[in-house]
């Protein structure tokens, strides 16, 4: 695989009308995201989704659809990211987890919240993502076949 390539994960989970974010230090600059990140070696998409979420927010969660598979390739870079985007259910919040280093805080963003914030998304997925989980788009979580 090549280094400009990377497979990500992602959950899209909302409680009460507000997404679950993180707040992080990206490449200096403060960013929203959401949960998520790289694939380790050996583990499925729904196995990181389910970490990440744990080691950046303190939640844990059962993910239960996808919302939709991206492909962005970054402007100035010409990396490209394939994001799988989960959603599912929060189960226990952990208050006591510490959170992932670079990660300032877990934070719950109204869809209004982030479109105030676009400047500080950390790529136009974030954005993207909460629009598609609102239009109810969702996949089969057996979609995604690990063998």
């Amino acid at each position: 695989m090549s280094d400009d390539l990377h497979i990500t994960v992602a959950v899209i989970v909302e409680k009460d009308g507000k997404f679950l974010m993180v707040e992080e230090m990206c490449r200096g600059k403060r960013v929203f995201n959401q949960p998520a990140g790289h694939v380790e070696n050996g583990e499925s998409l729904a196995a990181a989704a389910i970490r990440e979420t744990f080691e950046e927010t303190g939640w844990h969660i059962a993910v239960d659809s996808v919302v939709s598979i991206y492909r962005w390739r970054v402007p100035d870079s010409g990396e490209t990211f394939f994001r799988i985007a989960f959603t599912g259910q929060l189960l226990e919040h952990d208050p006591d987890q510490l959170l992932d280093e670079g990660i300032l805080r877990a934070v719950w963003m109204s869809p209004d919240e982030l479109q105030q914030a676009a400047d500080q998304l950390r790529s136009p997925l974030v954005m993207r993502g909460v629009n598609d989980f609102l239009k109810n788009i969702r996949y089969p979580i057996d979609l995604i076949v690990d063998m």
